[in-house]
């Protein structure tokens, strides 16, 4: 009888607390580290989770490398091995908190945020200041986001040869619909 009760209350726990979060799985994040008169070095990556606390404004993003698509599939076979080193590096996370959130206060009008945190990526940790613009749609609310990363900044080294045709600043931008 008592692991009867433990269980029901576990099970009650569990759906309140999921109920204070809400989640996209289907996020975009696009980045970009193009040079002008050179090919774009751009991908985008269809399916990052995004979890939002819409109590305390905390949020957190995940994104699997492999999961970035280029235009050029070369492009992508080289961010893999050469520069992200994916098998040894396959995820991007992001945490952090969004200054002054009240979820109440969103409409369908856009809001302008700023979010601070931490970008964990090839194995390097980095405070990030990101703008972010929401909204209240009738299916959640509505984030994107915008901000720059030095490739630097996480012992990503561009190779002599195509330094002038990449970027050492990378431009990022994520968008989901949090439900």
């Amino acid at each position: 009888m008592k692991k009867y009760i433990f269980l029901v209350l576990l099970c009650v726990s569990v759906t309140a607390f999921s109920q204070q979060k809400m989640i996209s799985k289907s996020g975009n994040v696009t980045f970009e580290a193009s040079v002008p008169s050179f090919e774009e070095v751009k991908a985008t990556n269809q399916s990052v989770t995004v979890v939002l606390n819409p109590v305390t404004g905390e949020i957190a993003s995940l994104a699997l490398m492999k999961g970035f698509r280029f235009k050029v599939a070369l492009m992508e076979e080289h961010f893999n091995e050469n520069y992200i080193e994916s098998d040894k590096y396959p995820k991007a996370i992001f945490k952090g908190k969004i200054e002054g959130f009240d979820a109440n206060s969103l409409t369908a009008n856009p809001k302008d945020f700023i979010i601070k945190g931490k970008l964990e990526l090839h194995g390097k940790s980095v405070d990030v200041n990101a703008s972010a613009k929401m909204s209240k749609t009738a299916s959640g609310i509505n984030l994107v986001s915008n901000f720059s990363v030095n490739a630097s900044d996480f012992n990503i080294s561009i190779p002599s040869i195509v330094k002038n045709k990449v970027a050492n600043k990378v431009s990022i931008q994520l968008e989901a619909v949090l439900k």
